[in-house]
């Protein structure tokens, strides 16, 4: 019995050392393999060409044209679908508050947006009725309906922090203040995730943001709890591709004005 123990023991130790070495040896085999420096490249698919713009926030290849300084063909009235009627004058776009909300006529999911945008250099007013507008990300319907990134004079201007320039209204105070003057041109370049649903509605994956203002980061892939409101919690709502939506806010300050609006989907 004592014999019998004993072999049974070696046995063990045998197998177990016998799996140790072919573990040891597998292992090495694997790390040699990564010498073929073949193993881990990849040829497709093959990244399209986009030529970049000329200059710094100019549009690229690829992007959809929404405003170049022309006329208004890419957007509508958001009340009624009427053709936009806000000011276009020396390239400029400018607000027209009695007008209303305007969006894009064609829809987006996923895109990059370059946009950029001027306060008027004899602003008056103050807290969130000065220079106030905003880029609605989507637009889900009428009005304010949407997920609003603000545009505010915050040049010296206080007002709640998760409704200043930069913030993803009421839901995310930006990462910077990175205000320029007003009377002088800033921009934004936005990367836009838009929100799945799943076939009864449900969230299947949220909304984020990320962007820049003035080329300094102030949302960093955020994600959005809802759409934007002004009073009440934010919410989802099922929606599909949506357009991008600029807005007239009913403050009595002077009227933001826009220029050099382009998007690439994503």
């Amino acid at each position: 019995m004592m014999q019998l123990a004993c072999s049974s023991v070696h046995r063990t130790l045998f197998l177990s050392a016998f799996s140790l070495l072919a573990g040891t040896t597998l292992v090495r085999a694997q790390a040699d393999s990564l010498d073929d420096h073949k193993l881990t490249e990849i040829y497709t698919p093959v990244p399209p060409v986009v030529t970049p713009g000329a200059k710094l926030g100019d549009a690229p290849s690829d992007a959809v044209i929404l405003f170049d300084g022309k006329n208004l063909d890419q957007w509508v009235t958001v009340a009624d679908g009427s053709p936009a009627k806000w000011d276009v004058a020396k390239d400029i776009l400018t607000v027209s508050k009695t007008s209303g909300n305007i969006q894009t006529k064609q829809t987006f999911s996923n895109y990059q947006l370059h946009l950029e945008y001027r306060i008027p250099s004899n602003i008056t007013g103050e807290d969130q009725a000065r220079g106030n507008s905003g880029v609605f990300l989507a637009s889900t319907g009428k009005g304010d309906a949407g997920y609003e990134l603000q545009i505010l004079d915050n040049y010296n201007n206080k007002t709640y922090t998760n409704g200043q320039v930069g913030s993803i209204y009421k839901q995310s105070v930006p990462l910077a203040n990175a205000c320029r003057k007003p009377g002088e041109w800033q921009t934004y370049d936005i990367v836009w995730t838009a929100p799945v649903f799943g076939t009864d509605g449900t969230v299947a994956s949220p909304a984020r943001a990320t962007v820049f203002h003035n080329g300094v980061l102030v949302q960093n892939n955020f994600e959005l709890k809802g759409q934007t409101r002004y009073r009440g919690k934010p919410y989802y709502q099922a929606h599909g591709a949506s357009p991008i939506k600029l807005q007239a806010h009913g403050d009595k300050s002077e009227p933001v004005s826009f220029r050099n609006i382009w998007v690439r989907p994503l």
